[in-house]
């Protein structure tokens, strides 16, 4: 750190330490830990007791790190050398190789200039080492952020297998819900896995919704989540598309967590589906049992039917007045004088986030532990 950067870091540390900050806490609102800070304020040579945070600052002396000169290693390749690496690497049948190529057809030859990592140190130095393959180069992706304050406002959906009646055969779960309130507005399965399925559910989901289309639609970077028919409909419907990154599954985590519901219901066959049939009718039952009967944790164990209508609010502050009324008849019971938080779920982000401890009970992306039984 700079001298200026340092002497100003110290004086205000100093300042927050005289009015009744504890140092770690200073020192972590400035970036460094009290070592360090301990560390510059020796240096210096001032009593932080008696003091004034200008004269500790004033007396702060500068990193000569920043300034010092490294000798040369002894064991360092010289300029000729150097000029000899790129005199190689220039030639005409090296020219269009990397140095995992290079390094070894010398050796070949009897000749050894350096090791293939200084080979690589010494191109990129000279602004040599470039990417020339074909491959587009890897780009970090920003992680999604959609929030959901209503029904409508944002979809998931993605594609799982169901075990079929023999080994190594499988039916195709096409899933999708509203993140908002967790209901299943649309789903069917089939014996394959294609854009054009997924879109055929994805329109009978917006048929049932009364013809309205969400905002947003989010999923993985399967094929079918991004085959022509899918893409094509969205663009009809005004649905704008969204992806989870690369091989990051949180991204996408409600659904995740949705799968693990289903395949961990107490009625779900392990040995496999008999038919294509027997796997649509025990579907049928599970998502009219989930979105009718089943309390859901993470929106504070009302259905999500009635989370998706608005009937959350009355429930919930049905539920605020019995707790009230019972701790009115035996107040000694509630010792902290808290009753318990029912108030309604507000939003639902797409990637979960910390729990915060002092407002409501936040939604949770862990499969529904108290889902037990199905039709």
């Amino acid at each position: 750190m700079p001298l200026p950067e340092r002497q100003e870091a110290v004086a205000l540390i100093a300042e927050a330490n005289n009015a009744g900050v504890s140092l770690s806490v200073a020192v972590r609102e400035v970036g460094i830990c009290e070592s360090t800070y301990e560390r510059w304020r020796a240096a210096g040579g001032v009593d932080a007791t008696t003091a004034s945070p200008e004269e500790l600052a004033a007396a702060i002396v500068e990193d000569k790190r920043l300034t010092r000169v490294y000798p040369t290693p002894p064991n360092a390749l010289s300029d000729e050398e150097r000029a000899e690496i790129l005199r190689v690497c220039a030639r005409s049948q090296y020219s269009s190789l990397p140095p995992a190529q290079i390094v070894p057809d010398l050796a070949d030859q009897g000749i050894y200039l350096a090791s293939e990592s200084t080979f690589y140190r010494v191109l990129r130095a000279a602004g040599l080492n470039k990417r020339r393959g074909r491959v587009a180069l890897p780009r970090k992706r920003s992680k999604p952020n959609h929030v959901a304050k209503g029904p409508l406002e944002v979809w998931v959906t993605d594609i799982s297998y169901l075990p079929g009646p023999i080994k190594g055969l499988f039916y195709y779960l096409h899933f999708i819900m509203d993140l908002f309130s967790r209901k299943i507005v649309g789903y069917e399965i089939y014996e394959n896995e294609s854009s054009e399925n997924l879109a055929t559910v994805l329109k009978r989901a917006t048929l049932n919704e009364g013809s309205l289309a969400p905002s947003i639609l989010h999923s993985d970077n399967g094929s079918p989540m991004k085959g022509t028919t899918l893409m094509a409909l969205c663009y009809l419907l005004g649905i704008a598309s969204s992806y989870s990154r690369p091989r990051t599954s949180n991204d996408n985590a409600h659904m995740e967590s949705m799968f693990r519901t289903v395949k961990y219901c107490a009625s779900y066959p392990y040995d496999g589906f008999e038919s294509l049939l027997a796997a649509r009718v025990w579907i049928e039952g599970f998502v009219q049992f989930y979105n009718e009967e089943h309390h859901h944790s993470g929106l504070n164990f009302v259905t999500p039917n009635q989370k998706h209508n608005g009937e959350d609010v009355a429930i919930l502050a049905n539920r605020v007045r019995v707790y009230e009324e019972a701790k009115a008849k035996n107040p000694k019971r509630w010792i902290k004088g808290n009753t318990r938080n029912w108030e309604p779920v507000a939003s639902t982000s797409l990637v979960p986030t910390n729990p915060d401890t002092s407002g409501p009970k936040p939604t949770t992306t862990q499969p529904d532990s108290n889902l037990t039984s199905a039709p």
